[in-house]
């Protein structure tokens, strides 16, 4: 098991090659969730991500080149801690990884090799090289340690903690997280979040074993793991108090959130503690929450369909379907009811061919910009009375 020396002696180990990243008090959160929410930062780390802190940690000392697997963030720190250090990296990247944490890992200087659909497949490949010491993404003793200085800089920044709350993918995050936090503060309970779609983590800590899942497409794919650790399931069980699950449109949500109120951009794995926040405010409603922020690495050919996603699920943004005579003018009467209601027409799309739509009805559908659920009650309304056939989500 990683102790608190262990994490102490990490801190002082990479401190020369990392950030120390900034606890911010959200205002805007803190309103949003009746609770009082502390921002760490880990997206404004070197590479984007908290990962540098365990990969540093493990490869100061090493003389030799390195391999690893990794969907991504574990790829790009290796990859730096590497060139920093001083030796070559070859990293095994599943075909399913961003294309952009693919060119930024061969920019840190590494040799990209993709292998597998998903990151297991990946792994088994990296084990099998026996020509490099494998660097493992999460289940390694020195990975952990490295993450775990996260829980030290903040007890440091801030006292009277009651949640932490954490992403969760194979847990080396957490686990070291969770080591520092019992240990220094053992009053403050560290809660982990995973994706619906990637729930291995939270089987594994709930039927106390290590559960294998394959991991859906998630757009928190940093997180996307199918199994956790060896070690890290053990720290889990020992430190972690609970882990809960968010699902796409909160994720969404969450990402959409961290641009608009506190202008960070924030990956899908990153934002899931903000997701988790939002959905379980009761729970945490009056309490005084930390959240990491594990990352800012997005896939930026993704995310014009993330933030219509979370203005979607925020009742910003809607999908009006309605049937019409297919003659000029039916799209006139309902134009101007949205105008009337002044909701901003975003795209209009007509589809004539629905098996079940007679000859001379077209059905159209009408995305528009919204100010909330009650104003898309209102439209509905209007053009209900109009005497069109209608429905909204």
């Amino acid at each position: 098991m990683v102790t608190l020396q262990d994490i102490q002696k990490a801190a002082l180990r990479i401190k020369p090659f990392i950030h120390r990243t900034p606890l911010i008090r959200s205002n805007s959160f803190s309103k949003m969730t009746g609770a009082d929410v502390f921002l760490k930062a880990e997206n404004l780390q070197k590479t984007g991500s908290f990962k540098v802190r365990g990969a540093f940690n493990k490869i100061i000392d090493m003389k030799r080149d390195v391999i690893a697997a990794s969907m991504g963030n574990h790829a790009q720190a290796v990859a730096y801690a590497a060139s920093v250090i001083g030796i070559k990296s070859k990293i095994i990247m599943p075909v399913t990884a961003p294309i952009i944490k693919e060119e930024a890992t061969k920019g840190y200087g590494a040799e990209v090799l993709l292998f597998g659909e998903s990151f297991g497949e990946a792994l088994g490949y990296a084990l099998a090289q026996s020509d490099f010491p494998f660097i493992h993404a999460f289940d390694d003793e020195k990975i952990i340690a490295g993450q775990g200085t996260i829980g030290i800089e903040i007890l440091e920044d801030l006292s009277d903690i009651d949640y932490v709350i954490v992403p969760v993918g194979g847990g080396g995050l957490i686990s070291g997280i969770a080591t520092a936090i019992k240990a220094l503060s053992p009053k403050t309970k560290v809660i982990g979040v995973q994706a619906e779609a990637a729930p291995a983590s939270f089987l594994s800590l709930q039927e106390n074993r290590v559960c294998e899942k394959t991991a859906e497409t998630t757009i928190a794919d940093g997180i996307a793991i199918g199994r956790p650790g060896e070690k890290t399931s053990e720290i889990m069980k020992a430190y972690v108090d609970e882990i809960l699950l968010v699902n796409e449109g909160s994720i969404a949500m969450a990402i959409l959130h961290f641009l608009e109120r506190k202008k960070l951009v924030v990956e899908g794995a990153g934002a899931v503690a903000l997701a988790a926040l939002v959905l379980y405010k009761e729970k945490f409603s009056g309490k005084r929450i930390v959240l990491i922020i594990s990352g800012g690495n997005i896939d930026f050919t993704l995310i014009d369909r993330i933030i219509h996603k979370g203005l979607v699920n925020t009742k910003r943004m809607a999908i009006i379907e309605v049937i019409l005579k297919d003659k000029p003018g039916s799209l006139n009467k309902i134009t101007e009811i949205l105008s009337d209601n002044r909701a901003n027409i975003f795209n209009v799309y007509h589809d004539r061919l629905m098996s079940d739509l007679p000859i001379g009805e077209t059905l159209v559908s009408l995305t528009v910009e919204i100010r909330g659920e009650e104003q898309l009650d209102e439209i509905i309304k209007d053009i209900r009375k109009k005497g069109f056939p209608v429905k909204g989500k």
